[in-house]
């Protein structure tokens, strides 16, 4: 009985630091779930960036939806994992869903019918025109990859996320405006 509990607690050191072991990856494929798994920081900051852009409550739920939509099918791939001590670029494939082509097709699309944006009074109808474009993301299927090279580094032992960078972020958003590549 004795030779079974010290081989179990050999085992389970073994295994425990097999886990701690992290690879840089790790820290990317963390970082990509929250966004799967609509997570409350993620939920958070979509919040409060539809409250920044004065979205009324109907436009904020349509915006929510296609947002929802994009992270849940926001799908990865790790291409490579490249080391120089304790700092890593984790080169990673995302597909999202394109929005910057539906928002480009929706303002060409304001452009030559602006009628149709008109309000009563003969000015221009920036929610109806707003509720347009959302519904045009919506209805968006057209996917996009985009390749990332994410910053990770070594932290007390454990791979850690740097700071994502602005295009990084319109990237995972499918807004990045590609046409300047």
């Amino acid at each position: 009985m004795k030779k079974i509990i010290i081989f179990l607690l050999t085992l389970s050191c073994v295994v425990g630091c097999a886990c701690s072991v992290r690879k840089a990856s790790d820290a990317v494929k963390e970082y990509i779930g929250k966004y799967n798994n609509e997570e409350e920081v993620v939920l958070t900051e979509l919040e409060e960036l539809m409250n920044r852009e004065g979205l009324n409550d109907e436009q904020k739920e349509m915006y929510k939806n296609v947002m929802l939509k994009q992270y849940k099918d926001l799908s990865y791939k790790v291409v490579s994992e490249n080391y120089n001590g304790d700092e890593a670029i984790v080169t990673t494939k995302i597909t999202v869903y394109d929005l910057y082509t539906v928002q480009k097709e929706a303002e060409d699309y304001k452009n030559n019918h602006k009628e149709e944006f008109i309000d009563q009074d003969g000015n221009y109808d920036k929610d109806a025109f707003l509720k347009y474009k959302l519904e045009q993301m919506q209805k968006n299927t057209q996917t996009i990859d985009y390749t990332i090279d994410f910053k990770v580094r070594k932290n007390n032992g454990k791979w850690e996320m740097e700071n994502v960078s602005t295009e990084d972020l319109e990237k995972i958003h499918g807004i990045y405006n590609y046409n300047n590549d």
